[in-house]
């Protein structure tokens, strides 16, 4: 049916943005310069990588599967920043700083 190959489209669509935002968040986990810049990256692109190959899924589910794949992308939506917030705050504390922080920023 139309339907059917609707919701596969869409999944194909998703699973494949996921994808892209998963290597875009280990590219800038490998790439970026400091721990601050490292945590944003992965932050942002890691939730919303993983919270569109997880509706990927949805898609192709069942409804109780799909229910329960649903809560797993609220619970990475509230956990992934406030993990990132902890990992920087810790980084704060402990004195690290950023790599150009001692001369002003660069200009």
């Amino acid at each position: 049916m139309i339907i059917d190959k609707l919701f596969t489209a869409l999944s194909a669509l998703c699973l494949a943005g996921g994808v892209f935002f998963l290597f875009v968040g280990t590219l800038g986990l490998l790439r970026l310069p400091d721990v601050y810049c490292r945590l944003h990256a992965t932050t942002k692109c890691d939730t919303l990588g993983a919270g569109l190959v997880l509706l990927s899924l949805a898609l192709q589910s069942s409804f109780a599967a799909a229910i329960k794949l649903g809560l797993i992308i609220v619970f990475i939506l509230i956990t992934n920043p406030v993990a990132a917030h902890i990992i920087a705050r810790a980084a704060y504390v402990t004195g690290l700083s950023r790599p150009d922080s001692d001369t002003g920023g660069s200009s």
